[in-house]
């Protein structure tokens, strides 16, 4: 009997997956249904899902991590030469092959781990030499060049890229940008899925308030469907664009916004540190190229500080004139 399955495309590089049932990938499909092609091609990367009633969660290997994963809970995670496993006791476990598959596997009416399916999305790029990385990118207006904001959760993305996005900017992505540093120079595409809103960003930018239900989360958020934004403000289709401009985002310490010129030494390491994650043995094998592949980025792009104070959207202006600067400068 032939499993339900589906396709997408990453970018060029061909992501399959095959489950007992489609509602077992609900949750990738919603975020990733954009993307999804038909056709019989075979894929490059291959994620089969099936429930179980008893999982594995002693697989053989070397333990890199045991803790708890914000919003998922107590996880292990084990490498045995070309695999990684996650283990959510009682919950679901993953093997993740770095030869071009992954097996998930769950447990019925289970709690469902999101970091798993992230993961394992992680390694499908990773096969084609693409890499997730946790920022925003905007595209300016009359550009087709993508901006690049860093920041750690809660330092402003989100809010700062809709302020960008009110001034004409258009957006690929408030939080997860994949970047391609094969080609010359890097090119970046934005990861389709919803904004999360917080409260404190809804009273900052007023603009979106229509799309914005009664209801908040724990966390005082909401998430928010590119559709709905796009009544709003430009969202910019999931292709790959030449990466302009690197901005690290920074909170002022006197309410100014300014964009200053950083080092890129500096911006390699504050990229890695929020992107790139050490196990107890060290660095995987995915870690290093991801490593790799920032460097390549603040070696080839313009690299900033955005200090963005009271007003994020004065920060529209500085890196217009900043790109147009860079623009005058490649013309001599």
């Amino acid at each position: 009997m032939t499993r339900p399955s589906a396709c997408y495309d990453l970018n060029g590089q061909l992501f399959g997956i095959s489950a007992e049932r489609p509602d077992l990938w609900q949750d990738l499909d919603r975020m990733l249904a954009s993307l999804r092609i038909d056709g019989s091609a075979a894929p490059d990367f291959h994620l089969e899902i099936d429930e179980v009633e008893i999982l594995d969660e002693s697989p053989q290997g070397s333990l890199i991590f045991d803790g708890e994963i914000p919003e998922d809970g107590y996880c292990r995670m084990i490498a045995d030469g070309p695999s990684v496993h996650l283990v959510f006791p009682g919950r679901q476990t993953v093997e993740i092959n770095g030869t071009g598959w992954a097996r998930l596997r769950i447990v019925p009416d289970s709690e469902a781990a999101w970091t798993p399916s992230m993961l394992v999305l992680d390694a499908a790029l990773d096969a084609g030499g693409q890499h997730m990385l946790h920022t925003a990118g905007l595209t300016p207006p009359g550009h087709d060049e993508v901006v690049l904001i860093h920041a750690p959760s809660g330092t402003g993305k989100t809010t700062t890229s809709l302020a960008l996005a009110t001034q004409g900017f258009g957006l690929c992505s408030d939080d997860a940008m994949i970047l391609d540093v094969t080609s010359v120079p890097p090119v970046a595409w934005g990861l389709p899925r919803h904004v999360k809103i917080h409260q404190k960003t809804a009273g900052m930018i007023p603009e979106v308030a229509p799309c914005l239900g009664p209801s908040w989360d724990r966390n005082g958020e909401q998430a928010v469907s590119l559709e709905k934004l796009g009544g709003i403000v430009r969202i910019e289709t999931p292709t790959a664009r030449p990466v302009a401009a690197l901005l690290h985002l920074a909170r002022s310490a006197d309410a100014g916004t300014r964009l200053l010129p950083m080092a890129r030494t500096d911006a390699m390491v504050a990229l890695a540190m929020d992107n790139v994650r050490t196990g107890a043995t060290g660095l995987l094998p995915l870690q290093k190229r991801r490593l790799a592949t920032i460097g390549k980025l603040v070696s080839a792009v313009p690299t900033f500080t955005l200090e963005v104070g009271a007003r994020p959207a004065d920060a529209a202006e500085l890196i217009r004139a900043a790109l147009a600067a860079r623009g005058s400068a490649q013309a001599t």
